[in-house]
């Protein structure tokens, strides 16, 4: 793994106009510009579909016979971000997977707040399981709020008594909206990408008059018990690592199957920089060994 390539994504990253807390259309418009920068790869084939009346994405690897198909939902604070946005990483992880994925374009905030976001997700959910016609070769990924969004449709399909996905990926999960972790502070200063209060600006769009400690909104605070297998993946360079490491522990504690995968030296959604940064290749690697033990 290469210093340098830490420390050139760690400058890249300090010195990105972006500004999670700020004016949100202009932020909205300077992360798709970043997330949109390279296209997709000429392997790639990218169509629009639509899942339960909400939008979405269908990336497949030309010439592929997927093995399965991943439901992925897009980061952004709830409020930024598309399924546009994140074909790249999406379809990286569906080529190592040799998984099909469809990437859901579910309501953000502050114009559509809570539970506009979780409805189309559980909505879209249960459209893909219409057209498969069984969850048993689908898996659940999501990244920073999609992580939150990921879990929280684990929740609220094991409380409905609907049908589970085969396993979970939550790559830098933000489950806490309260921003009690311990990392929100001690990781302050070498996290490149995310701050105490621009996290707090989004929450509020997020939230309305939701109290952040609901397990509906903070899912660290839900009962875990009987979810499928998860793998959780963060950098120790973030300030939501206490988010990734308190819901392993509690997961661990109500019989989940979960692995805790924790990058040394790297920030929030690492993976995304897996054309620059080893520590993101491997940890994709990792990522897909995991959902293609799991579909077996």
């Amino acid at each position: 793994m290469s210093q340098e390539q830490r420390q050139s994504l760690n400058q890249m990253m300090t010195h990105s106009p972006l500004d999670l807390g700020a004016d949100i259309d202009s932020q909205r418009a300077i992360l798709h510009t970043l997330l949109t920068a390279h296209p997709a790869p000429d392997d790639v084939a990218v169509s629009p579909i639509t899942l339960g009346g909400v939008p979405a994405l269908s990336i497949d690897g030309q010439g592929q016979t997927p093995s399965a198909t991943i439901f992925f939902l897009h980061g952004g604070v709830f409020s930024m971000g598309s399924a546009e946005a994140s074909v790249n990483l999406a379809a990286d992880l569906g080529r190592r997977s040799g998984m099909r994925v469809v990437t859901v374009d579910y309501r953000l905030a502050p114009e559509h707040p809570f539970p506009a976001g979780p409805e189309d997700v559980l909505s879209a959910y249960r459209g893909l399981i219409q057209v498969l016609g069984s969850s048993a070769h689908v898996a659940v990924v999501g990244e920073s709020a999609g992580g939150n969004l990921a879990l929280g449709l684990l929740v609220a399909l094991r409380n409905a008594g609907l049908q589970m996905p085969f396993a979970a990926f939550l790559m830098s999960p933000w489950v806490d909206l309260l921003g009690t972790g311990a990392t929100m502070i001690s990781k302050a200063d070498v996290d490149p990408a995310l701050s105490a209060d621009a996290l707090r600006v989004r929450a509020r769009d997020y939230l309305g008059e939701v109290d952040p400690s609901s397990p509906e909104v903070s899912p660290i605070h839900a009962d875990l018990s009987g979810l499928p297998p998860l793998l959780i993946q963060a950098g120790s360079h973030e300030i939501l690592l206490d988010d990734a490491t308190r819901l392993a522990a509690k997961a661990a504690a109500a019989d989940v199957a979960v692995t805790l995968d924790v990058v040394p030296e790297v920030p929030h959604v690492f993976q995304a920089f897996a054309g620059l940064l080893d520590e993101g290749t491997s940890a994709l690697d990792r990522a897909a060994n995991f959902l293609r033990t799991h579909s077996e």
